[in-house]
This record gives C-alpha cells, structure tokens and sequence, in this order.
C-alpha cells in the first residue's frame, strides 16, 4: 500500500471516530441543559467544524508514516458547565458521552467487519476491511486515551466529579496547564524515566483484551 493510501486509511477513521466523539459531548451537554455547542453549531457532523488541521490530520498522519506513536486533538466542542442541571454530575457526563460514542462506533465497525465476510472478494472489499480495522483500533485507542485522568482529558472531568468538592478545586487548578502538562506526562518523562509510559501501562492492556473482543464480535458474525 503507498504512503497515501496508508495516510488517507488512517486519517479517515481518525476523522470519522473524532467528529463522533466531540458530538457526543454536545448532544450530550444539550440533553442535560446546556444548549452552548448547538448554539455554536458544533452538532454538525461536518468535519471541518471540529478537524484541527494539525492535530487531526497533520500531525498523527507523519507520526503514523514515522512508525511512531500516534496522538492527536480536535477542536473541543464548547461545554459551560453552569448552564447544566447539575453542573458536578452533569459534566461527568458530558466527559464519558464522548469515550462511550467511540466504543459504540468500535462495536459497529466489528459488526460490520463480520458482515463483510459474506461479500465476494475484491479488491476494494479488502481496503474496506483494512480500512475497517483500523477503524476499530483508533476508536478503542480513543476511547481509553481519553480516560486518563489527566487535565484537560475526558477522564479528568469524571474523576473531578468523585473527588470531594475542596480535592476537586485543587485537581482542577492542574487543566489551565494543558497541553503542556501531557506533554509532559506523555512525551516527556516517558523518555527520561524508564518504565515511567502512562500510555503502554495504563492504555496497553485494556486496550489489548478490547480489540481481542471486537475481533470476537466479528467472527461471531461472520459464523466462526
């Protein structure tokens, strides 16, 4: 397969899970009383209204040209957290609404992997499949990423919302440091601690046992 065609296999998933995903976290701040994302027209599937240039489509495709680990970032869908009904336990839900969409989109791209297999193989249907599997990888990757307890990630929000509410307003001073601050944990201290890598640890093994489930989903509908 040429570079382009592996760039294009990757950045369309990775495209696809992340629209998704920032959805989720509006449709889910909308349901919950905070119309702010609808109002910026951020429910649009569209993914030029979410699409980073460089951290959707620039930046992970080199990585993943590179052979290396590959991250990336959206443009976060807007959330006030005061115009929610609960505004502790409402955030929560904003922040789990976009994890749990890409492990639903991971479930149907293992369904519809199975479903292919009772297609005539062609060429185009192995792309698909490929393309499909990839499909299946980032979303799960996402999906566990996200959860890492780490300011500004999804996983901050719900672990904000358990900490009592003096622990939570120390925790919460840790999200203006942003990017800076996974840098840090991610890219950093991975290189200069050995064994310190938040992402092999904490990300690898539950990552590992998912994908080995959706590939059971696919046989079973496949009729393996």
């Amino acid at each position: 397969m040429t570079p382009v065609f592996r760039f294009a296999g990757l950045i369309v998933p990775l495209v696809v899970a992340i629209v998704f995903h920032e959805v989720a976290h509006g449709l889910a701040a909308r349901a919950l009383g905070d119309p702010t994302a609808s109002e910026a027209k951020r429910l649009s599937l569209n993914p030029l209204r979410h699409v980073d240039l460089v951290g959707t489509v620039l930046l992970p495709g080199m990585l993943a040209l590179a052979k290396l680990p590959v991250f990336g970032w959206a443009k976060p869908v807007p959330v006030n957290k005061w115009r929610l009904r609960n505004p502790r336990v409402g955030m929560m839900i904003v922040a789990a609404a976009g994890p749990l969409s890409n492990i639903v989109m991971a479930v149907l791209g293992a369904l519809l992997l199975g479903a292919m297999a009772h297609m005539p193989q062609a060429m185009g249907v192995q792309v698909v499949a490929e393309m499909l599997l990839t499909f299946i990888q980032i979303n799960l990757f996402l999906a566990l990423f996200n959860l890492l307890p780490i300011p500004p990630f999804d996983g901050s929000h719900i672990v904000e919302g358990l900490l009592p509410q003096r622990a939570a307003a120390v925790y919460a001073r840790f999200r203006r440091l942003g990017f800076a601050l996974v840098l840090v944990l991610l890219v950093v201290l991975p290189q200069l601690v050995p064994g310190f890598d938040l992402v092999d640890r904490w990300v690898g093994p539950p990552f590992d046992w998912a994908y080995r489930r959706m590939l059971d989903l696919a046989r079973l509908v496949m009729g393996e």
